[in-house]
């Protein structure tokens, strides 16, 4: 017979409660482990419980760096988010430049307001900014990756490296062993005397 299904609502009774808190929490906790472990990731969790109490559990890294990573990534998400809103409000760059040049037309100089001069001042100086922003944080990733990619360089060149060192070892150890004045004992070896 399979389980009954349990519905999602309060539960009224006090004591059930803080039982169930306490065993969905801990399964919780044991999920957020087990993804970290499977897929080489950092999760962190975080549970209030009614009584305020505050729980936390991380794994991967621990929970100081995956903080603030979050803080940098939302700091990034908010600054993107700045920037979409800027650019909502001004038109996209190749029209903004067609803009432009439609007003500063030698037969149409006359015509132009000095409002709707600094108005384009202001537009191109948001789209400059915008894609300045842009490449910045193309730059900024770019950079992530080459740098991820050297520390895996640099760890797949010590591994590399240990096992070569494993194989000198080994080979220089069999070679010493198979010199005769080694096979029979630890006689040190003869040396003939030097001629005067």
């Amino acid at each position: 017979m399979g389980r009954k299904k349990v519905e999602i609502k309060r539960i009224e009774n006090k004591s059930s409660r803080q039982v169930t808190f306490c065993k969905r929490r801990n399964g919780l906790i044991e999920k957020a482990r087990q993804l970290s472990v499977l897929c080489e990731s950092s999760v962190a969790v975080f549970v209030v419980s009614a009584t305020g109490k505050l729980y936390n559990s991380s794994s991967g890294d621990n929970l100081s760096k995956i903080i603030d990573r979050y803080k940098i990534q939302q700091a990034d998400d908010l600054q993107t988010l700045d920037l979409e809103e800027i650019t909502r409000n001004y038109l996209p760059h190749k029209k903004l430049l067609e803009l432009v040049q439609s007003n500063l037309e030698e037969a149409n100089v006359d015509g132009v307001s000095v409002d709707s001069l600094n108005s384009l001042e202001e537009q191109l100086e948001t789209a400059l900014s915008v894609t300045r922003a842009t490449k910045t944080k193309l730059m900024m990733e770019f950079l992530k990756t080459r740098r991820e990619k050297e520390k895996l360089l640099i760890e797949e060149n010590l591994v590399l490296a240990s096992k070569i060192w494993k194989q000198t070892f080994l080979v220089t150890r069999d070679e010493t062993s198979m010199l005769p004045e080694y096979r029979f004992g630890n006689n040190p070896p003869e040396t003939l005397s030097l001629l005067k």
